[in-house]
């Protein structure tokens, strides 16, 4: 099964059924999702160190 990763959204774009996303707003895409959105720049791919970081503030 093909794996899911966790990318932040950095320009709002529409998700579906008349639905956008936010800024900041963390979604998890397969590649395959995320591709044309990471070429025109409204995704970046979060990273485990940013991941590891977001966990320990939840567990506050």
């Amino acid at each position: 099964m093909a794996e899911r990763q966790t990318y932040t959204v950095l320009v709002p774009f529409p998700v579906g059924r008349g639905h956008w996303s936010t800024a900041g707003q963390e979604l998890d895409l397969l590649d395959v999702e995320a591709n044309a959105l990471l070429s025109a720049g409204r995704l970046e791919l979060k990273t485990s160190t940013q991941a590891q970081q977001a966990a320990a503030k939840k567990a506050e």
